[in-house]
Formats: structure tokens, sequence, C-alpha cells
């Protein structure tokens, strides 16, 4: 394969470390952009924290999100499943008073029964069954999640095999599971904005960064496929790839 100068410097910097859970590498510099969704799941979590007196944020991540809806109720405590974000959310979060705890399975969560009046949940795994029972009745459970067909496009261009795992995880599965776990759903909402990429190098630093897109990810495995999108993207300006995101507003009944 004949190289490309400036491909093997992007593919280079897009092999940059990744910590906690902060994309601001490549979408600060503009390098990635997302269509806008039709609601803001900050916003909506910014009116409920005014009103709540406990709450749970549950995959906190490193706290970069939370850390920026203060402020918080008396009692606030968040959960990591990813052990190397765990510490990095406790040094941001706990001198905010919150207090983060390490887990490892949805479904066993170290809190008490009818715990909190406000359970918030961007982009984490979760077990309706175990929310319900931390959750006070007439509390809120505010998720937005990755659906599960979410940048398959990124999937055809490289020729990888699609994660079929989570094929059917959508608004209507996660409405009717909460549903039937206690729950009266108030809103819900889904849509697939446009992510798009403005060079490769971007791309890479987002799958080293998710690795559950493609699990075998590496750079040379993909090399040609990788160059075929810089091509692109140097006559196009830009890969655009379907994302997949929805909303849910329930209430412990």
């Amino acid at each position: 394969m004949k190289k490309d100068l400036q491909f093997l410097h992007l593919i280079k910097d897009g092999s940059k470390p990744f910590s906690g859970w902060d994309f601001s590498y490549i979408t600060d510099t503009d390098r990635v952009r997302s269509d806008i969704l039709s609601w803001s799941y900050g916003s909506m979590a910014k009116q409920l924290i005014g009103s709540a007196s406990s709450m749970l944020d549950m995959g906190t991540g490193g706290g970069e999100f939370l850390s920026m809806l203060r402020p918080f109720p008396k009692a606030v405590f968040a959960t990591e499943g990813y052990k190397p974000n765990v510490e990095i959310a406790k040094k941001r979060l706990e001198p905010l008073g919150v207090k983060v705890a390490a887990i490892e399975d949805d479904h066993n969560l170290p809190f008490d029964n009818h715990q909190f009046d406000l359970i918030l949940n961007k982009h984490e795994s979760y077990s309706p069954k175990e929310v319900r029972r931390m959750m006070k009745v007439n509390g809120v459970f505010l998720t937005q999640q990755v659906g599960g067909t979410d940048c398959w496009g990124i999937n055809e261009a490289l020729e990888a095999p699609y994660n079929h795992e989570f094929e059917n995880w959508n608004v209507t599965t996660a409405k009717q599971e909460l549903e039937n776990s206690g729950f009266e759903v108030l809103f819900s909402k889904e849509e697939y904005p446009i992510q798009r990429f403005y060079d490769v190098g971007a791309l890479v630093y987002y799958l080293k960064a998710i690795p559950w897109q493609i699990p075998d990810f590496e750079v040379l495995t993909y090399e040609k496929r990788l160059l075929d999108i810089h091509k692109s993207i140097q006559t196009n300006g830009f890969f655009d790839v379907k994302q997949h995101r929805f909303v849910l507003k329930a209430r412990a009944t």
C-alpha cells in the first residue's frame, strides 16, 4: 500500500490516550460533530435535580457531565462500572459532595430500597427492576440511551462485523421493560441524528474510546478501509454515519 503521509499523521494522532468520558479532544476542535436532538437530556436533568432531595447518577464516567449539573440535593450518589474511571470520578466529584460507588453488576447496586427520588442515567446499562427497587414512589427515572443500531455505518464502511447483541435495544423495548417493572412512562422519544467525522484520525480516536462498536478494532487490521475513508473525506469533506438515540422519563408507581 502506497503510504499517504497525511493519513499516517492522522492515524497516529487518533491513537492518543483517552480517559474518563471526555471526547473534547475531537469535539471541542470541531473534528467531529453530531446533529442536534429535539430534546436536551441536560436541561431535563437540571430541572429534575432542582426539586430532588436524593439522587443517583448511574454510569457517571469520569463525572464530567454530572459535575456541571450543580447545585445538587443534599444526598447525591454516582456509580461507575469501568474501573479506570472510578478514581477519576472520585477525584472530580467527591469534593462536590458526591459519593461515588464502583459497581460490577447492574442487578445488585449498593443502595437501599426506596432511597432515591431521582435517578439519572445517560448512556449506561441498567436493570429496570433494580432501578425500581431503589426508587421512592413517585420518584423519577430519566435516561438517554444509545440504541442498538448506533453508528452501524462505521461497521459497514470498515467491513467490520455488526454487534447484533443489542440490535433490538430501542425506545419501544425500553418503554415496555419499564412499564413491566412498575413505572409509568411520562415521556419517550427516539431519533437518528447524523454524526460527522472531518478526518480519519478523529474516527480512530472515537473507535478506540468505544471498543464495543468494533471489538477487534486495530488500525493495522482495518488500514485499507481507513485509507478509503480518508480519501473519501479528502474528496467530500466529511464522513457521515447515523447515530441512534432515545430518551425516557418515567415515574415510579
